[in-house]
């Protein structure tokens, strides 16, 4: 929901034309100045070394989920261990149905039991938001990224033949699998809700923006995949309890 959430919210945050101008450096703003600006200079140096705006998106990907990457593991462990406690949360569910005040006292007794804090998968999500906003103001404010191309893109435009809209829902849709959100009832359809609101945001942004997302996507199921047993739930555990 906080994803959704965070996703209209950075559909509204298009500048205006004024706002379009590069960034002066000696007047910019807090925002511009540490957020904004770095993410232009990364972009245009590596760049640079790579001869690609596509590429330089790469390297920008890669280093960002890195630096957010403890934020993502407290997220995993929190994940999986709120679908381990979820046969105990459905028998209070079960046996308070009718007394909501002593079913919330009692989840939150189960929480701090176990030690589980549901409110840790949020954290990368608050900060992908900032993250994507400057993202795309460094994009629209950057003359080099806004009229450079890459493979069949323009990267300062939507991409008209709605490839990388179609990329950017798939990955979506296939992370959350990978994220095992279908073992999780209550987060099971917005397995196909996100994906066709990406599409739709993907089709409107830059398409710059767009390869970020999935290069995101591909970073985040890599990641997964190699680190997520160590997070997973003891079984034998939860048939103990």
């Amino acid at each position: 929901m906080m994803m959704a959430v965070a996703l209209l919210a950075l559909s509204g945050c298009a500048p205006t034309p004024d706002q379009m101008k590069p960034i002066d450096p000696e007047n910019a703003g807090f925002w511009e100045r540490y957020l904004v600006l770095p993410l232009q200079y990364l972009l245009d140096a590596t760049q640079d070394l790579l001869g690609s705006y596509g590429l330089s998106i790469l390297v920008a990907t890669v280093l960002i989920r890195l630096i957010v990457l403890p934020l993502t593991l407290k997220q995993m462990k929190s994940s999986r261990a709120m679908q381990a406690l979820q046969p105990e949360m459905k028998r209070l569910q079960e046996k308070y149905k009718n007394n909501q005040e002593k079913l919330q006292q009692e989840t939150m007794k189960l929480f701090q039991k176990h030690n589980v804090n549901p409110l840790a998968g949020c954290l990368p999500v608050l900060i992908q938001l900032p993250i994507l906003i400057a993202f795309y103001q460094a994009i629209m404010r950057d003359e080099n990224i806004r009229s450079a191309s890459f493979l069949w893109m323009d990267l300062g435009h939507a991409d008209p033949y709605f490839i990388l809209p179609v990329i950017a829902a798939a990955t979506t849709y296939l992370q959350s699998v990978v994220m095992g959100m279908g073992d999780n009832p209550q987060a099971r359809a917005f397995m196909f809700i996100m994906p066709v609101m990406i599409f739709v945001l993907a089709f409107s942004f830059p398409s710059a923006l767009a390869l970020y997302w999935v290069y995101s996507n591909l970073f985040t199921m890599v990641q997964y995949y190699f680190i997520s047993d160590k997070y997973k739930p003891n079984k034998n555990n939860q048939a103990q309890s």
